[in-house]
């Protein structure tokens, strides 16, 4: 399996893949080809665990990656004593038809675990095998950053870098980085909002010197492996939703994916074009709906800094969506010319129009719908949802449930929980009262009182964040 750029600049194996990130002129590697599943091949993976699904779907991504040492860095990257539980993911029913995958049983409380404790474990076999170290460099709108550092924390050759909007998550989220004071992690403060966390860690990237001087690699969506990792709670979720609703195997399920960066439900996405029994995919975006606006008409049109709202579900708000590239180089057929033509336009005028181009039609038949949710919207859906299961749902699958009540056919369907309502307690108690108790695991108990490390920087200091770099990193 080879991997290709959506810019026409690379053709790399999966380990190689695993180290670049982002290609030298700026695009997202892809695989060549992706397997098809017949139905023979669903039967067998159904009634598989988590980590025996996952190396059976990854396996065929990561052919360099011997059978016996794939094996091991899943069972370590999926431990029980890491995710809580054996199941990795848990199932719940909350209505009639309408089922809740858990994703958020890692160590952070966040679905970004199941991606980065598989990633961490991998950065460290390879370069191990290779004799070779790296510099993480992350931007986060809350909790990518806590499962990178948690994925990579106390590990061998490697030092990470993560990039946050200063004042903009919540307070859980924020102490479970700053508070992370192991000397290979270094929390970068910026005096912004995610989409410039982000422009900066694109920025040093296109340094192509730097890069490869300081060994910079990638946790964020644009590194494969994260996608790569996300398509098995897919299959797990599907597979569990047939049997606990009593279906065959070809019986397709709809699924509602919280989405900012469009990392999440690309791996959906990937997944049905792989086989799985997925008949939509419904994109559920905040009131920062880039995404939505696109899968209606077509336009993509990213947002200036000032017109990104500050809302209760933070991981949901984006100007841009770093991931869409991937989607796009599907779209326009695999056409690098035209993707590196596009995203030209996007830096240019900030947004590219494909409504009246050949290519809106595949948009149409890809299989994804969207819609998009406000704060009203969300806080009427959980105190709908407590009221009648007691059960708590966050803020960003909030706006997923709320899609789901207007989606909801006669199919089942399956809302992605992307996070924990303990990581947004104050948002929780506004909505159902402040008499609401929340357990936290033991070692969060007390965290905003912890002491803190970070270094503040202005949004676009780019020599400022070199460096930090230059001064911390491992060469």
């Amino acid at each position: 399996m080879k991997y290709i750029s959506t810019r026409g600049d690379a053709r790399v194996n999966f380990s190689e893949g695993v180290l670049l990130g982002l290609t030298p002129k700026g695009g997202l590697l892809v695989p060549e080809t992706f397997p098809h599943y017949s139905n023979t091949d669903l039967e067998e993976m159904r009634n598989m665990s988590y980590r025996e699904l996952a190396l059976r779907i990854i396996k065929e991504f990561a052919e360099d990656i011997p059978l016996e040492d794939l094996k091991r860095i899943i069972e370590k990257s999926y431990s029980k004593e890491i995710f809580k539980s054996d199941e990795i993911v848990t199932l719940k029913k909350v209505e009639e038809k309408v089922f809740i995958l858990e994703l958020f049983n890692g160590p952070t409380l966040a679905f970004k675990d199941i991606a980065l404790q598989f990633l961490g474990n991998m950065f460290e076999y390879i370069l191990q095998k290779e004799n070779k170290l790296v510099n993480i460099l992350v931007a986060t709108s809350g909790d990518t950053g806590s499962a990178a550092i948690y994925g990579t924390r106390g590990k061998n050759n490697i030092k990470t870098f993560v990039l946050t909007p200063f004042g903009k998550m919540s307070k859980f989220q924020t102490a479970q980085m700053y508070s992370v004071i192991d000397d290979n992690v270094f929390n970068v403060a910026v005096e912004g909002n995610f989409d410039e966390c982000q422009s900066m860690v694109k920025a040093v990237s296109e340094d192509s010197d730097f890069k490869t001087k300081y060994h910079l690699g990638y946790m964020n969506s644009i590194n494969w492996c994260r996608i790569l990792s996300q398509i098995v709670y897919y299959a797990k979720g599907v597979f569990d939703v047939q049997k606990e609703s009593n279906l065959n195997i070809n019986s397709e399920i709809d699924i509602v994916v919280p989405t900012g960066n469009f990392g999440n439900i690309l791996a959906g996405y990937y997944a049905k074009k792989m086989g799985i029994p997925i008949r939509n995919l419904i994109l559920a975006t905040n009131e920062n709906d880039v995404l939505d606006i696109f899968f209606k008409t077509g336009n993509y049109k990213t947002r200036k800094k000032d017109e990104v709202m500050v809302t209760d579900s933070p991981s949901m708000d984006i100007a841009s969506a770093s991931n869409f590239e991937r989607f796009i180089f599907d779209v326009v057929e695999e056409n690098p010319e035209t993707v590196t033509t596009l995203w030209k336009e996007v830096k240019e005028n900030g947004q590219f129009n494909l409504a009246k181009t050949k290519y809106f039609q595949n948009i149409k038949k890809c299989g994804i719908i969207s819609g998009s949710a406000k704060k009203e919207n969300r806080y009427k859906i959980i105190k709908e949802v407590y009221e009648n299961t007691y059960y708590i749902i966050d803020p960003h699958t909030a706006n997923g449930v709320f899609l789901a009540k207007i989606f909801k056919s006669d199919e089942p369907l399956l809302c992605l929980a992307t996070a924990s309502p303990i990581k947004f307690e104050e948002t929780m108690k506004e909505i159902l009262g402040n008499d609401l108790i929340f357990k936290r695991p033991k070692e969060y108990e007390n965290l905003e009182e912890k002491p803190q490390k970070f270094i503040k920087i202005d949004a676009g200091d780019i020599e400022k964040l070199k460096k930090i770099i230059e001064e911390n990193s491992i060469r």
